[in-house]
């Protein structure tokens, strides 16, 4: 079925592909979750479209900026199974993926899953585990899926993998390997709510008396139609000159001399997964630069590395890749 869909400069198009479904959809998510979260649309829309793409998402703020309360909410919009995991130094793989038990019955030894075996995984403060633990997250991350004994276990799409960590607190914390970093679709950072949504945030909060903020969301979405949304962003058409323009961006992070890392191809095919998923919420079944721009900054900002220098000096992996972004040529 094709649709007519106004661009903003106010021209006409017809898409090959039917949207409205979709949009719909994510436009109730947001209606739901703005129930009881003020202001972060950015977390927001960045959260909806790591779900579309299929990625997981690094959250980073600091304490009380609602990113727990955003993705718990998000769950409960969403008819999928939830699960969460509270990062600590002592956590062990077996924790997180599950262990073997001797069965006296059956004198056999059978596996009881962990708490990763869900839909959507909330890792809250994911750098407080160490290194171990952190490698158990490789394999289910990448391949959906994890191997104990020999065995191997498949993951219940969807699969989503949300963590959150604290900037700013460093004892008692880890540093994330590149390794684990690069399975994350996004990094989105949670800035402090404005004056206005401040008031806004205590007003409700006066308002809301013994009420519980979890039940005022409603499900809005199932699993199987974030399935049917994810392979029909698979459709939406990306042209060769804007493929041309991703790789270059990605490339550009490599030969940057303020950057001692750049990013990894898994980053170029994120990029081209997200702004899928932007292009189709906004409409079109055609990717835009604009689409892509708003897609690189999130998903490279944590695969580059600064190099030493530069970050003395208070240089930015986020303004590098702004600067990359603005030096290569947009395609017209």
């Amino acid at each position: 079925m094709e649709e007519t869909t106004p661009t903003d400069d106010g021209l006409a198009f017809e898409n090959r592909i039917d949207l409205s479904e979709l949009q719909e959809s994510v436009y109730k998510i947001k209606t739901q979750l703005h129930k009881v979260i003020v202001g972060q649309k950015s977390m927001i829309d960045l959260l909806i479209v790591a779900i579309l793409s299929d990625g997981h998402a690094l959250i980073e703020g600091v304490p009380g900026v609602a990113k727990t309360m955003t993705t718990k909410l998000l769950s409960r919009a969403m008819d999928i199974d939830f699960s969460r995991i509270q990062f600590t130094p002592d956590l062990m793989p077996s924790d997180i993926l599950g262990t073997s038990v001797f069965n006296v019955k059956t004198s056999e030894f059978e596996f009881k899953k962990g708490p990763i075996f869900s839909n959507m995984i909330l890792i809250d403060e994911i750098n407080r585990a160490p290194a171990k633990t952190q490698a158990a997250l490789f394999e289910v991350m990448e391949e959906k899926q994890i191997t104990i004994d020999g065995a191997r276990y498949a993951m219940e799409p969807p699969f989503i993998v949300l963590a959150t960590q604290n900037p700013i607190e460093q004892e008692g914390t880890y540093r994330l390997p590149e390794a684990q970093l690069d399975r994350f679709l996004f990094k989105i950072n949670v800035d402090y709510p404005t004056a206005e949504e401040e008031l806004e945030i205590v007003t409700r909060e006066q308002a809301l008396l013994k009420a519980q903020k979890l039940d005022q969301v409603e499900k809005v979405i199932t699993a199987e139609e974030i399935l049917k949304f994810r392979a029909l962003i698979t459709n939406i058409k990306v042209e060769q000159d804007l493929l041309k323009y991703i790789a270059n961006i990605v490339v550009n992070t490599r030969s940057n001399s303020f950057l001692f890392l750049g990013a990894s191809p898994r980053a170029t095919i994120s990029i081209l997964k997200a702004s899928k998923a932007f292009a189709a919420i906004a409409g079109r079944d055609f990717v835009t630069p604009e689409d892509i721009k708003n897609a690189a900054i999130p998903v490279l900002e944590h695969r580059v590395i600064v190099t030493p220098e530069r970050e003395m000096e208070g240089v930015t992996s986020q303004q590098i890749i702004e600067q990359i972004i603005e030096s290569v040529e947009i395609p017209r």
